[in-house]
């Protein structure tokens, strides 16, 4: 459990893992976000947007801020992946147009803000492209040594990608961003360095439909069944809003996962990157030297971690490398049933 107030900013592209991320923040006793800020991803910035708003008014936590950041990457065309996450972003889950509005303020003005007035107390969380905190890094150089820390979920070491064979989705929307970002932190102190979530653990973070009940149950919300025998498209009939929601997004994400042969199931890439970040997920890692292809058409946005030193380059990044998806699985059900049981 936390043992102090943490403060997190969010930059996100939701996206159904992302809104799982999301509400268990929201749901994490002593934790404090600063604000999100969206980009462009998984669906287009405005959209994300409207869904972190959404998301914040379903649990009754729309005072937090949300800004929109860039709607394009640095140097190449936007690409997003509405047919992994539905048109609007969070599958079949359909909420209430927010009442809250997009904050005045740009993505990169919010991250210098937050690290400039509370230097050394804010842990970045990034789960979509790194386009805002690029820029970001642009504008404040010393944004790294600002920042109490920074956690990232993206790239693919030693393990296929999910976009291209080399290449993670984040990674792949924005090369150009990512490569500046982990050039940014070569040779700062190993407590700086941010913490990379890349496939070769997040894709352990197998949701499956009992998990989805056990949060229903857990929220007595009733028993709420989720079965890859039922028609494609079914709607959740709980009348519980949060569990209604989490499971009309995670159907639709578990019928794309196994439309491409990965089973009924959903990769929750995001939420553990939100638990590393808390420091609730347990975890392994490894301090390396992380770069990023940005020319060539066959392997652009492939992440190539330097182990051995043989680039000569100080490390830049610190990569998990082990997890325990048991115990992330149990956490979420403790966490998003009390949600569920607050808010629905």
């Amino acid at each position: 459990m936390p043992q102090s107030r943490q403060r997190l900013l969010l930059d996100v592209d939701t996206g159904i893992d992302d809104a799982v991320a999301l509400l268990y923040l929201l749901a994490t006793p002593g934790v404090s976000i600063e604000a999100i800020t969206c980009t462009a991803g998984n669906v287009g910035a405005h959209q994300v947007a409207a869904n972190n708003l959404a998301l914040l008014e379903l649990c009754a936590r729309a005072g937090v801020e949300v800004a929109i950041g860039s709607e394009v990457p640095l140097e190449i065309p936007l690409v997003t992946t509405e047919e992994t996450h539905g048109d609007q972003g969070i599958g079949y889950a359909v909420l209430p147009p927010p009442r809250c509005s997009v904050s005045s303020r740009n993505a990169v003005d919010v991250w210098l803000e937050a690290a400039r007035c509370h230097p050394g107390q804010v842990t970045g969380i990034i789960t979509g492209p790194l386009t805002n905190f690029a820029l970001a890094l642009r504008a404040e150089p010393e944004l790294p040594m600002l920042l109490k820390g920074l956690v990232i979920m993206g790239g693919a070491f030693n393990y296929p990608g999910n976009t291209t064979p080399v290449a993670e989705w984040n990674m792949h929307v924005d090369p150009h961003a990512a490569r500046e970002v982990f050039a940014a932190y070569e040779g700062l102190p190993y407590e700086k360095l941010p913490v990379i979530c890349a496939l070769e653990t997040t894709e352990r973070i197998e949701c499956t439909p009992a998990h989805l009940e056990a949060v229903a149950a857990a929220a007595c919300a009733g028993p709420e069944v989720v079965s890859p025998d039922q028609p494609e498209g079914t709607r959740s009939t709980s009348d519980n809003a949060v569990v209604a929601c989490l499971s009309d997004a995670l159907r639709f994400y578990m019928e794309f996962h196994r439309l491409h042969g990965q089973g009924y199931i959903a990769h929750l890439h995001d939420l553990f990157a939100a638990m590393v970040a808390t420091g609730e997920a347990g975890i392994t890692e490894r301090t390396v030297t992380v770069d990023v292809e940005t020319q060539s058409p066959l392997t652009i946005g492939q992440t190539v971690a330097d182990v051995a030193g043989m680039w000569g380059r100080r490390p830049n990044a610190r990569i998990v490398t082990g997890n325990d998806p048991p115990a992330v699985f149990e956490l979420m059900v403790r966490r998003l049933s009390h949600l569920a049981r607050m808010h629905g």
